[in-house]
């Protein structure tokens, strides 16, 4: 593999620098941690159909500074107006898991992806009275933020500018005293050497008091999201200081697609906690104080009496047995020239799936891969291949988009020809977060292999694909050079 001569390694960094200097804004990215973003609840799986945003909760967000008065129009305020988050801004009562909020004094934090200087930190909260099913606009927040950090142009970290790393400090704030229940927060990051600012919106549960004055205690809720099927079960643990106490726990079991909707499963689990128990309840609170089942999200309480201070729910999925995923086999020999090939793969199946296909070599090293959302019927995979003559293998894994079933497949292949005697450390983006300065990765989508550039720029070879994907992203130069 050919290395830089000590001459073309200092322009090459000078050309870096320069490139730095006039690339986009976008080489900032960070995210709420703590409570965490609507972004990041989506990579933790807890939110569901949020597109690119659950792989990139570091990107989402990403405008121009100066809100409210400038800055990202209504109705685009969760995604930045980038389209492909653009399923952060729908909003509705139940769309997104909210994050209990239990204590007023909230210590943000921010995880970095990428670091620059920040001017300041804004957290916003939605008026009382806010519509919940209405698009997040201007007019749904308090325009005041309750929390201003002033960050005087320093870097949000220990680390040097474009660096990855954890907040130096948390914000300490406030939660107004008057929110209850439902709310957003908007947190913005402005940046202070570029025209942009990142918004991350949280989606909280504000139990901040301790009991209301009739002795009933926040204690959860039951957000439903996915629709079940039947024979699934649904089970609310109820939690006491020594473990989960049965007595309290209740469970239901689906027992017809009707059931299985997510507002219906949702009342059906409130009422029949509410029939078997009366130190604990699941529901809405009326102006009269009752506690009732409605057909959609319900909050859960408890009196102290019960030992019951939290719940959690539990779902017990049914596995789609009837679910076909498959490879055709290779007919044929493949053969390559200076060690490339394209391996027209044909992927057969039955169901909607996110698969993944991986060609390994002999020893077990990926060789080219595709990943790609997958629909019922037939499908061919082009994967690039960089490789040496010899036997290899084709993995193919599927998951259904709800994670309740699984489906693998494993093929031969032989590869002949000619070997290219390029080597490579990865095949992108593959153990990204271990990307440093000379790295080289294999791009599948080119079939190309990239080298990642000297510190600086080095930092970038493990940030956003969109930007920076060595071959594709929109500023991948700025990380990375073709071997």
């Amino acid at each position: 593999m050919p290395k830089l001569t000590r001459a073309s390694f200092a322009v090459t960094s000078l050309v870096a620098l320069v490139t730095l200097a006039t690339s986009h804004y976008a080489v900032a990215h960070g995210y709420l941690t703590d409570p965490p973003s609507r972004a990041l609840v989506c990579q933790q799986g807890l939110n569901k159909e949020c597109g690119a945003a659950q792989y990139e909760p570091q990107s989402v967000g990403e405008t121009d500074k100066g809100f409210p008065g400038a800055g990202v129009p209504d109705g685009k305020i969760a995604s930045g107006a980038i389209a492909s988050f653009a399923a952060l801004d729908v909003q509705s009562a139940t769309r997104w898991h909210k994050t209990e909020i239990r204590d007023r004094s909230l210590a943000f934090d921010w995880y970095y992806k990428a670091t620059h200087p920040a001017t300041k930190y804004e957290y916003f909260i939605t008026r009382n009275g806010w519509n919940p099913n209405a698009e997040l606009a201007r007019s749904s927040f308090d325009l005041t933020p309750f929390c201003v950090i002033d960050a005087g142009g320093r870097l949000p970290t220990d680390q040097p500018p474009g660096s990855e790393g954890p907040a130096r400090e948390k914000h300490n704030c406030e939660v107004p005293s008057d929110r209850s229940g439902h709310h957003v927060i908007l947190g913005i990051w402005t940046v202070h050497d570029t025209p942009g600012a990142f918004h991350n919106v949280v989606d909280v549960n504000i139990v901040a008091e301790a009991e209301t004055p009739d002795g009933w205690k926040p204690v959860g809720n039951i957000t439903p999201r996915d629709e079940l099927w039947v024979g699934d079960k649904v089970k609310l643990r109820a939690m006491s200081n020594e473990g989960e106490s049965a007595e309290y726990s209740s469970q239901i079991t689906i027992a017809s697609t009707e059931d299985g909707k997510p507002q219906n499963w949702s009342f059906n689990l409130a009422r029949q906690l509410n029939e078997a128990h009366t130190l604990v309840r699941a529901g809405v609170r009326g102006e009269d104080g009752t506690i009732a089942p409605v057909r959609g999200a319900n909050n859960l309480y408890a009196k102290q009496e019960s030992g019951v201070n939290r719940y959690e729910l539990q779902l017990d999925l049914m596995e789609d047995a009837q679910a076909e995923l498959g490879i055709q086999p290779v007919s044929q020999d493949l053969e390559l020239v200076k060690g490339r090939a394209t391996l027209p793969l044909v992927v057969t199946g039955n169901r909607s799936m996110n698969i993944e296909a991986t060609v390994f070599d002999a020893s077990h090293k990926p060789v080219g891969a595709v990943t790609r959302a997958f629909e019922p019927g037939s499908v061919t995979l082009d994967i690039a291949l960089l490789s040496e003559p010899g036997a290899h293998q084709i993995k193919l894994t599927g998951v259904t988009p709800d994670g309740r079933t699984t489906r693998q497949a494993l093929e031969s292949l032989m590869l002949t020809g000619e070997g290219g005697g390029q080597e490579y450390d990865a095949v992108y983006p593959q153990d990204i977060d271990n990307y440093t300065a000379g790295t080289t990765v294999l791009q599948p989508a080119d079939g190309k292999v990239y080298e990642c550039l000297p510190f600086p720029a080095s930092g970038w070879c493990k940030q956003s694909a969109h930007h920076y994907g060595p071959g594709t992203g929109s500023h991948w130069q700025d990380a990375w050079i073709l071997k």
